[in-house]
Formats: C-alpha cells, structure tokens, sequence
C-alpha cells in the first residue's frame, strides 16, 4: 500500500497539484461566474467522495488536499501550464515509486476532471479540449 510517506515534498505536491489543477484547468476553461460555483462545487463533492471510499489509500491522502495550489490571479495559461506540468510529473514519479498506483491515479484525476466539467451547462467546446490535454499529460488514451 503506497502514502505519503514514500513521496518527497515536491513530489507530493505535484501529485496534488495535477489531481486539482484538473479541476481548476476544467473550470476556467469555460469562464462563467455562475458555473464556477457548480464546478468548485462538484470538485470539492468529487474530493470528499474519494476521502471516504477510494479503495487506494494513496488517492485518499491525495483527496484531503485543501486548495489548488493557484491563487486568485493566477491566468488559465499559467494554470494549464502548471497543471500539465504537475500531472507529467506525477506520472513520472508514480512510474518510478508506485507503478501499482499508475492506473488508480490516472482515473482519479480523469474522473475529477469530468466532474467539474459535467457540473455546469455549456463551455462543451473549451472543455473538451482541456480534458483531452489533461489526458494527453496522464499519458491516456481514454
């Protein structure tokens, strides 16, 4: 069974920042004041669901994450960049220190995605083509 433990600091933070930067790159991909309520909405349902009842132990440390590790004006570009960035890196280091955790983690982060994405009308375009970049970053075909 894999936890934090077996992760340095950075590494623990990327493997966060990927799983709600995914969240966050979906809900700013389609900016509407309004919908950004039912998605920080369905995020934080998404997170307190896996908290409870992911069968892996490691996506329940990862889900009691608090925050998104991007501020107020942080700009979609800066949150797309490092979001990617973060989920290349979480790839990397779960190939390497928890390959079992691989597909797990994978999934967590594409069904946060789709959730946030799913929380509010329209934006389908400009969602889409998140959610594929996210994909992309995971290495999935999906």
């Amino acid at each position: 069974m894999t936890t934090k433990t077996e992760f340095t600091q950075e590494e623990w933070e990327a493997l966060q920042k990927g799983v709600t930067g995914a969240g966050f790159l979906m809900a700013v991909s389609d900016r509407s004041f309004f919908d950004s309520f039912k998605e920080a909405g369905a995020l934080a349902r998404h997170l307190s669901e896996a908290r409870k009842s992911a069968s892996s132990e490691l996506i329940r440390e990862l889900a009691e994450a608090r925050g998104t590790g991007f501020g107020l004006t942080s700009s979609p570009d800066e949150i797309e960049s490092e979001t990617l960035g973060a989920l290349r890196k979480a790839m990397e280091v779960l190939e390497t220190k928890a390959p079992e955790e691989v597909d797990a983690y994978r999934s967590f982060v594409l069904e946060v995605a789709e959730s946030v994405g799913n929380a509010a009308a329209g934006g389908e375009a400009p969602e889409s083509e998140a959610l594929e970049k996210i994909r992309s970053a995971l290495g999935s075909e999906r």
